[in-house]
């Protein structure tokens, strides 16, 4: 089975890093690594993450450089065969990857 990457690109996202992470945790196949990159938020988003998310691998951006500068520095750190990425904004279905993998497999992707 291939190995694949999440990158969560996120600015100012506290709020809703809870939702998106666990959407990404709660996969029946799980990713290789979830990489979350801060776009140098300012409330505390990275922080959190550490303390609720600690297999949840944090990068962060110096400055505000805009969410192609994130997720491209996602991509840099990004062991897996394949990538998804995720908006901070968003969540996903439990068996997302599980059925893009499968369709994959069956020559449809």
């Amino acid at each position: 089975m291939a190995t694949v990457s999440v990158i969560l690109p996120f600015y100012n996202r506290r709020h809703t890093l809870e939702r998106a992470l666990g959407s990404m945790l709660r996969q029946t196949l799980l990713p290789l690594e979830i990489i979350a990159i801060d776009d140098a938020s300012e409330d505390g988003g990275a922080e959190y993450i550490g303390k609720h998310f600690p297999d949840v691998k944090v990068h962060v951006l110096p400055e505000n450089k805009g969410v192609s500068a994130a997720r491209n520095l996602g991509i840099a750190k990004a062991q897996g065969e394949w990538l998804a990425f995720l908006d901070s904004d968003d969540e996903w279905l439990p068996k997302k990857l599980a059925e893009q993998f499968a369709a994959l497999d069956q020559g449809q992707g």
